[in-house]
């Protein structure tokens, strides 16, 4: 008998040092499309969310003096505001302690409220609708320029490098296609640039005979597209068909290694310029490089456009647990808002009071030989 309560007793210790042993679970959440017809970028996403969970659990994080276990909970919003404020709802039902996402500001700006009323603080790698960090929320961060810097930028830059004297713009009809092509509106006539034409499709349109007929009309020398890849290549194949040789410009929406696929090789060298949120120089080039080299590594497939941020995202975040010393989120939050000085892959991280990030660059790029070239990067 009294050997059977040895036992007993044995084993609740030895369920009392397991528990105590056992390591603390951070959940972050990652939300993008990984279906729809710009899932090669969600993935991209998601990938570079994975590839930051796999480094901080590989270096053994420890969070006020407890040893932390980190989860990726991934969820897909396929590019739709409905289907992205439920994904919300099921990572705050989830009880994650940050969300990295969503990828664009269609669907990152409704879910940002949910976020908020929870109190979890959220970073966009990509969402650059200036809406998104100017709504009062406490909890909104993002580690890319937004629309006002990156269109204003293309804008004056048609102007003044492209020497476009006649320009039409053409927008998707989303946030973020439709706010980028404003802020490009504004740039250019900044810049004493006229816009001769001003059209409008939607984000899973193929067929755009009836306004690139419009805009030819109009002999444009510069087309700028406010839109993703996945529009912006079939538009491209229909140009060349139609005998449109305007240069064609976009954001960072455009700005993928996948354009040149999906526009069937009939873009011409130097003939699309677009902008990248982002950019290093110098010495932090060499940091980019060998992130690409990893990532090529880790998944046999191409850096497209955003992993670099969201990698980022995921290590501010954590950064901001570590310096707080609790993964709450009402603890490391404000550690998170005074962010100053991270040198992260895609250059140094800092937020200002809205949660945007201080002196953003844009990297201009072209295609030659159907590569994405840089140009230059730009403050």
């Amino acid at each position: 008998m009294q050997f059977k309560m040895n036992l007993i007793v044995g084993a609740a210790a030895l369920g009392l040092a397991g528990t105590a042993l056992a390591q603390e679970v951070v959940r972050i959440g990652h939300v993008g499309p990984t279906s729809g017809g710009i899932a090669h970028l969600g993935k991209d996403n998601e990938l570079g969310a994975r590839m930051a969970i796999d480094e901080l659990n590989a270096k053994g994080v420890t969070i006020g003096g407890k040893k932390v276990k980190f989860e990726l909970l991934a969820e897909d919003d396929a590019g739709d505001p409905k289907q992205g404020t439920a994904a919300a709802q099921k990572l705050v039902d989830s009880k994650v302690q940050g969300v990295v996402g969503h990828l664009n500001s269609g669907t990152t700006i409704p879910a940002s409220k949910i976020y908020s009323d929870a109190g979890i603080p959220q970073i966009s790698p990509s969402a650059t609708n200036p809406r998104y960090t100017r709504q009062g929320f406490k909890t909104t961060f993002r580690t890319v320029a937004d629309d006002v810097h990156l269109g204003g930028t293309l804008g004056r830059y048609a102007v003044s490098q492209l020497k476009g004297k006649t320009i039409a713009v053409i927008d998707d009809r989303t946030a973020y296609g439709q706010g980028v092509a404003d802020e490009f509106e504004k740039g250019v006539k900044g810049a004493g640039g006229k816009v001769v034409g001003r059209e409008f499709t939607h984000d899973k349109a193929t067929d755009f005979t009836a306004i690139l007929t419009s805009i030819k009309a109009k002999k444009p020398d510069v087309i700028f597209y406010g839109g993703m890849d996945a529009v912006a290549g079939p538009m491209l194949r229909q140009m060349k068909s139609l005998g449109i040789n305007a240069k064609f410009m976009g954001g960072d929406g455009i700005c993928t290694s996948e354009l040149p696929k999906l526009a069937a090789g009939t873009i011409t060298d130097s003939q699309v310029i677009c902008a990248e949120a982002g950019g290093v120089e110098g010495e932090q080039k060499k940091g980019m490089e060998d992130f690409r080299a990893a990532f090529k590594k880790k998944f046999n497939a191409d850096v497209q456009i955003y992993a670099p941020y969201v990698y980022d995202s995921v290590m501010v975040m954590a950064a901001a647990m570590v310096k707080a010393g609790s993964s709450d989120p009402a603890k490391y939050l404000p550690v998170l808002a005074k962010t100053e000085g991270y040198k992260g892959v895609t250059g140094t991280i800092s937020f200002d009071n809205k949660g945007d990030i201080k002196n953003g660059a844009l990297t201009l790029y072209t295609y030659k030989a159907g590569q994405r070239e840089q140009l230059a990067v730009v403050r």
